[in-house]
């Protein structure tokens, strides 16, 4: 098994109290922008640790430790869940449900680790607060809500988030992912994509599937749409550049013999270039267009659903950042990634006020899953499960090398 890492001092009281947290957090997720009982439970945590706390931008929450002149850093944890029904066969597994701006309801997984980042953050708050002899300055968590849909940093920025609490000179971030457990991935430069994700609602004429000639079937015309589609990367994009297009959902019709009036599919592009980006949106909308045309048929409707920014990593915040998760964890703990076509919206904290942002991953598979023949479940698995120890124990020391690497005395 993989070893624990030693560089920060939890106690075996702190661990076993944030095992008992990350479990509850675990157990009752909660969907983007609805955070509501786990925001609570972050205020009580943080105000209990003495931490000035506010909430920002509806389910965020914003927690403040002054402790003398020096640097003010912030450190993000995002504290959302998705519409996923778990599958993991823990004792502590979500049968929570929720619902959907639509109205539709769902089952809600913490498919994607957000209660290991808020678990850690709380807990290398405890170590903060606990040995504020060590260190000069202010610390500043954001619990972001709303990441998976790329609304919360932008909702916190908007209600005033660096109005309200102390402008750091970097924002940090991290992210449990299916790596080996005790290392973390970080990289500077262009760390995760750019994305979009549209939604598109092609209109034709319905009618009975037996006369299709008194029809514009939207079915055949969104599925050209969908086919051609499929060639903008690989012959409109430079080989060299990355870019992903991806079509995941496509409703038309209630019954075989009626030829509906609608289809609607979503795309969703991802990239780590403007120039790139730009490029495939516009060629998205020209093969759109142009297969409605060829088909007689009315204009369709492109509804953007998101955006999420370039996640950029400054080099030289990275390369400090680097030498303090070095220290901490040990060198070899430390690997530097490839970019990834995942995305984020922790830029827009940083961006926000013109400050360095760093970002990086841990990893929450024990050796045992990493070397077996199995694939490895994945963020947003219905199976993702990292194994508490010693996914959390690092989660906890990076973000508190982080911190420290700019406060310490």
């Amino acid at each position: 098994m993989t070893s624990l890492p030693v560089a920060a001092e939890i106690s075996t009281e702190l661990r076993d109290d944030l095992h008992e947290l990350y479990r509850g957090l675990h157990a009752a997720p909660e969907l983007s922008m609805q955070e509501h009982r786990t925001a609570a439970l972050i205020e009580q945590r943080m105000s209990a640790l003495g931490w000035e706390t506010t909430i920002v931008g509806g389910t965020g929450v914003a927690a403040v430790l002054r402790n003398g002149e020096g640097p003010v850093v912030g450190f993000r944890a995002d504290t959302d869940a998705l519409p996923l029904r778990e599958d993991t066969g823990l004792a502590y597994a979500s049968t929570a449900t929720g619902t959907l701006p639509d109205g539709t309801a769902v089952p809600v997984m913490h498919a994607c680790g957000h209660d290991f980042h808020v678990t850690s953050a709380i807990g290398a708050a405890t170590l903060l607060t606990a040995d504020r002899g060590s260190w000069a300055g202010t610390v500043v968590l954001v619990f972001q809500p709303g990441e998976e849909t790329s609304e919360g940093a932008a909702a916190m920025v908007a209600d005033g988030l660096w109005d309200r609490v102390p402008r750091p000179e970097v924002v940090f971030g991290q992210h449990v992912w299916p790596g080996r457990t005790g290392t973390v991935d970080v990289r500077p430069g262009p760390a995760m994509a750019m994305a979009d994700s549209w939604k598109v609602t092609v209109r034709g004429r319905g009618g009975h599937g037996s006369q299709p000639e008194n029809t514009i079937d939207p079915v055949v015309l969104a599925a050209h749409m969908v086919v051609r589609i499929q060639s903008i990367v690989s012959r409109e994009v430079n080989p060299q550049r990355a870019a992903v297009v991806t079509i995941a959902s496509f409703h038309a019709g209630l019954k075989e013999n009626i030829i509906p009036a609608s289809a609607e599919f979503t795309v969703n592009v991802r990239n780590l270039d403007a120039g790139v980006r730009e490029k495939v949106l516009a060629a998205l909308r020209r093969v759109i267009t142009a297969e409605a045309q060829a088909s007689g048929a009315p204009d369709p409707t492109i509804e953007e659903l998101y955006t999420f920014p370039l996640l950029y990593n400054d080099p030289d915040a990275t390369e400090r950042l680097t030498a303090a998760l070095s220290d901490a964890l040990g060198p070899d703990k430390v690997i530097e990634a490839a970019p990834r076509m995942g995305s984020e919206d922790f830029g827009h904290l940083p961006e926000a006020i013109g400050v360095p942002g760093v970002y990086w991953f841990f990893g929450g598979m024990p050796d045992e899953v990493i070397d077996g023949t199995e694939p490895v479940p994945t963020n947003h698995s219905p199976h993702f499960a990292p194994v508490i120890e010693p996914t959390l124990t690092t989660g906890i020391t990076a973000a508190h090398a982080a911190i420290m690497s700019r406060v310490r005395r």
